[in-house]
């Protein structure tokens, strides 16, 4: 993976408790790359949270509110209606 070097500037309290909590050889670098790769994570599933829970309210409007399909499935996996 390429790396780009960055300044960043980490309150003195925040810096002193990330030092603290290190584990072993680990470098502040890496402590740094494995948060921001957890953020992202993290932003990236919230975001397609929102997609999806805008969508369904899209298709909800144009549709609006679908039965449930727990009785159908239910039935289906008894046997109930298949065309096998």
């Amino acid at each position: 993976m390429e790396r780009e070097a960055v300044t960043v500037r980490i309150p003195a309290d925040l810096l002193q408790q990330a030092k603290q909590f290190r584990e072993g050889s680990e470098s502040f670098n890496e402590l740094i790359v494995e948060a921001i790769a957890h953020e992202v994570r993290r932003r990236r599933s919230l975001a397609a949270h929102q997609r999806i829970v805008a969508r369904s309210a899209e298709v909800e409007a144009k549709t609006g509110i679908q039965q449930s399909s727990v009785d159908l499935i239910r039935q289906l996996r008894a046997g109930e209606g298949r065309r096998d």
